[in-house]
């Protein structure tokens, strides 16, 4: 294939200088709280990372033309794993986690905003790495790349075939006539839900440090705490309120978010991807809610309520915080969870999983085809709301989460010749693939996913990586037909 390797290397140049100079920060509180070794070990990644993205942009030539969809998928594919390497170079360093493949793991889990974590002891890490390990989240959760696509008109780049292949759902909505200006605003408003949450949660009592490496987990769906029981640790129903309730915006299509803005609630509710997810989010609360009091794990039943709306806020949009170990759960509770994990959250949100419209059109599709086969002659159209669905978009949803299974099975398989239980490999893999976080069992709500291979680890990064980016831009590139020119 004949691939334009000054675009993908300069892309490649500018995603190090960004994602060293997004570490400064994480060096400034390490000086803060007086950790030189961390603050070394940062200075150590970012100065030869700004030399290396420096030379890049140098030697390769600006306006060369426009990308092509293969090289947008290469980009992205690249740029993922790219960032992730760089970013698991200061925990090698500090030698808090001297394990490459460990701090790699640690990494994709940031960047993909899924929380799995191989650390034991979360609460030895130092300050500053903490905040790395975080905000990694943060930029993972709009997606790296298009928080890029708002830069890359300065390096002569159009970014319209990257957005295509990094966009976390079935479409790629555009809400400004310019690619750049759509990531721009997606951005302010991501910034805004950022600071509202840190401010809501230095109200509660949190510290500004604590309140800040929250709020990164929760608006961009990602899960990783400070503490070694995660949202427990503080034992505050306000707390536990509001970063469920911001799980659950950040669930949410944030297109729809402009629509609020400028046409009003009534046409913000009009979504029916919208509705499906708020109804599952109701019923999933309240069915878990009062299963838990019936089996008596929470005295009464608001707590049972409080609880049951707490896991499903942040299992529905694979954020991955919990507030107690779910694994000791009535078993009607937990399936219901695991329900959640294969679901997700919705389209163009911080979410993973395989998404609420997806499974509502399948719904649908199953719906059309007891029609037809009462109705042979009839013509029914496959509707969304007031949208008829082409057919294209019907094979593509019904295509994705058929390798979506296909993918489930087959690395559950992979995982388990190390010979842990059927259910630690099975929900491993879809915490992983759906970008959640915590599993059951081994890999439950208290426990890690340090007992795990390096080669495991690896293919669970992957999967991490792949569920991110909506399979199909990573597993295309282990396709012939991709690299093959001439198909």
């Amino acid at each position: 294939m004949d691939l334009n390797w000054n675009i993908i290397l300069r892309i490649s140049g500018g995603l190090f200088i960004v994602i060293s100079a997004a570490m400064i920060p994480s060096s400034l509180v390490s000086y803060i709280y007086n950790e030189p070794e961390t603050a070394l070990a940062f200075t150590k990644t970012i100065i030869p990372s700004m030399i290396i993205g420096g030379l890049l942009i140098l030697v390769t030539k600006p306006g060369t033309g426009r990308i092509k969809v293969r090289e947008g998928y290469i980009i992205v594919a690249l740029c993922w794993i790219l960032s992730s390497l760089i970013a698991a170079v200061p925990f090698v360093i500090s030698g808090e986690i001297p394990s490459l493949v460990d701090a790699f793991f640690e990494t994709c889990s940031g960047f993909s905003t899924t929380g799995a974590s191989i650390l034991t002891d979360i609460e030895a890490l130092s300050k500053g790495l903490l905040f790395w390990r975080s905000f990694t989240h943060w930029l993972g959760g709009m997606g790296i790349l298009i928080f890029a696509i708002a830069l890359l008109p300065s390096l002569g780049i159009n970014g319209q075939a990257i957005a295509k292949a990094e966009a976390p759902g079935p479409t790629l909505d555009k809400i400004t006539p310019k690619l750049s200006d759509t990531a721009k605003m997606l951005y302010t408003l991501y910034l805004g839900f950022t600071l509202t949450i840190t401010i809501l949660l230095k109200a509660g009592g949190l510290s500004l440090y604590d309140s800040l490496v929250h709020a990164f987990g929760t608006i961009a769906t990602g899960g990783f705490s400070i503490y070694n029981d995660s949202i427990a640790h503080y034992d505050s129903a306000y707390v536990d309120m509001v970063l469920a309730l911001f799980m659950v915006i950040a669930g949410v299509n944030f297109n729809l978010y402009f629509i609020l803005f400028r046409h009003g609630i009534r046409n913000f509710f009009r979504d029916l991807e919208l509705r499906f997810f708020l109804f599952l989010v109701l019923t999933i609360t309240l069915l878990v809610g009062i299963n838990l009091f019936a089996a008596n794990t929470y005295e009464n039943l608001l707590d049972s309520l409080r609880y049951s709306f707490f896991q499903t806020a942040t299992i529905i949009s694979t954020t991955g915080y919990v507030t107690g170990d779910f694994d000791l759960w009535p078993t009607f509770s937990k399936i219901l969870l695991l329900v959640l994990m294969l679901i997700g959250g919705s389209s163009s949100s911080t979410s993973g999983g395989m998404k609420v419209i997806r499974i509502l059109v399948i719904f649908k599709f199953i719906k059309r085809g007891i029609a037809r086969r009462l109705h042979p002659t009839a013509i029914v159209q496959l509707k969304v709301g007031s949208k008829v669905m082409p057919i294209d978009t019907i094979s593509a949803i019904a295509s994705f989460i058929f390798l979506y299974i296909m993918t489930i099975f087959i690395s559950t398989i992979l995982i388990s010749m190390e010979g842990n239980s059927p259910m630690t490999n099975f929900s491993a893999v879809i915490a992983c693939l759906g970008n959640i976080g915590p599993g059951f069992d081994q890999v439950g709500a208290v426990m890690n996913y340090g007992l795990f291979s390096d080669p495991s680890k690896l293919l669970l990064s992957f999967l991490m990586l792949a569920g991110r980016l909506e399979l199909f831009t990573i597993i295309m590139l282990l396709s012939p037909r991709f690299w093959n020119p001439n198909r």
